[in-house]
């Protein structure tokens, strides 16, 4: 298991100390936790705890991994839904909030949180208390991104926080916009590389997945996935 000696990417926004990140350098943490949750997707398992704390970095900070998958769970097939309520109150998806069936599409939207902490430095939706908390994630207000940014970028933010599942993108979708092109591109002659060096993979902590499809695995090991 390869040691994420960056921390995780709560510690690098923290860091920043107010200082707005480069859109290079949002646009490169951000595809690579795309890469990660496509390949999770693809396998057909859901996160559900996609946040900034479970996004660990190595590579001075630069390269980032998708990791604890705790409470992730494998579907049956891409059309199915999950029902049990879980996850992070600040992450959580409109769907989740209201005890609604939910599927891949909620991992969808914790990924817009993470966006828009990195563009922001701070929580999209926040409340002083959790009924407040969750009435704004439910109604999907939020301060815009600051226009700092380009069209895109803000853009894709506002996309990833629609409330309605049905018209969030999925993330092969989310991967396929020009501009995020050239990041993607160097981040798959990576993986291709990692592919000929390790074993093909879904989840090295993985130990087991019982019959509702629940995956037991240690919670606090940062996991590496790998393409194909």
């Amino acid at each position: 298991m390869e040691f994420c000696d960056g921390g995780d990417l709560l510690k690098k926004i923290n860091m920043q100390r107010g200082v707005p990140f480069r859109e290079d350098e949002i646009l490169d943490l951000f595809v690579q936790i795309c890469l990660g949750l496509k390949h999770i997707h693809d396998k057909k398992v859901l996160h559900r705890d996609i946040k900034c704390q479970n996004i660990f970095l190595t590579n001075g900070g630069m390269k980032a991994k998708l990791g604890d998958f705790g409470i992730a769970r494998m579907l049956n097939n891409s059309m199915d839904l999950a029902r049990t309520c879980v996850g992070t109150p600040y992450y959580l998806s409109p769907e989740i909030c209201e005890s609604r069936p939910y599927n891949n599409k909620t991992d969808v939207w914790s990924l817009g949180c993470v966006l828009y902490e990195l563009c922001t430095l701070r929580h999209p939706f926040e409340g002083s208390s959790l009924r407040q908390l969750l009435g704004k994630i439910c109604r999907g207000r939020y301060a815009p991104v600051p226009t700092r940014y380009t069209h895109e970028l803000r853009l894709l933010v506002n996309q990833l926080f629609k409330v309605n599942p049905r018209d969030r993108p999925s993330i092969s979708s989310v991967l396929q916009r020009p501009f995020l092109q050239k990041h993607i591109s160097k981040h798959q002659q990576v993986l291709t590389l990692q592919a000929l060096f390790y074993p093909l993979c879904v989840l090295l902590t993985m130990t087991k997945v019982d019959k509702g499809g629940k995956i037991s695995c240690n919670p606090w090991t940062p996991v590496k996935i790998t393409n194909h």
